[in-house]
């Protein structure tokens, strides 16, 4: 008899993947609102800004940007948050891999409770075939750390051992 000594163990396997949400990411470059790609003037974003169709944002997350090196004031970007909230899932200042970042803190900080880890073993897996960015598995450890026995990486066949209490 084959025993699976695996599946009889104490590990708890978490998966990050999981987290991940399906959710379409765009990133919207303000550039497109410049005053002969150099400025933005006022009365004519806010124009655009009340005229737009803001609900092709819907349930997405989104990120600002400026591709150009132009002259953009503190409350454009206030405003184009203000009109993208009510629709977008999120919206912060960056790029994708800023935005990626920020949608797996918020959902990692929804959805894990450190102390339900208490005492355990658990194995962070590895190889995900969805982007799961750095930022999470760097975020997963400071969570985790002060409340494990142990925190390993990889599978739970196959770990590489990372922290344990004394």
């Amino acid at each position: 008899m084959i025993i699976n000594k695996v599946a009889q163990s104490s590990l708890i396997s978490l998966d990050l993947e999981e987290f991940y949400p399906q959710n379409p990411r765009v990133i919207y470059d303000i550039a497109q609102n410049l005053w002969q790609g150099i400025a933005l003037r006022e009365k004519d974003f806010r124009e655009f800004l009340k005229n737009n169709d803001w609900t092709s944002y819907q349930d997405q997350y989104v990120g600002i940007i400026c591709s150009v090196d132009a002259i953009i004031p503190t409350w454009a970007y206030m405003l184009l948050t203000l009109q993208l909230s009510p629709f977008a899932k999120m919206v912060v200042l960056g790029d994708k891999e800023v935005l990626e970042n920020a949608i797996f803190k918020a959902i990692l900080e929804k959805n894990i409770n450190p102390k339900d880890f208490e005492g355990k073993k658990v194995v962070i897996k590895g190889c995900s075939k969805l982007p799961v960015p750095l930022s999470a598995y760097v975020q997963i450890t400071q969570l985790l750390q002060p409340h494990v026995q142990s925190l390993m990486f990889g599978e739970p066949c196959s770990t590489v051992p990372l922290f344990k209490k004394k």
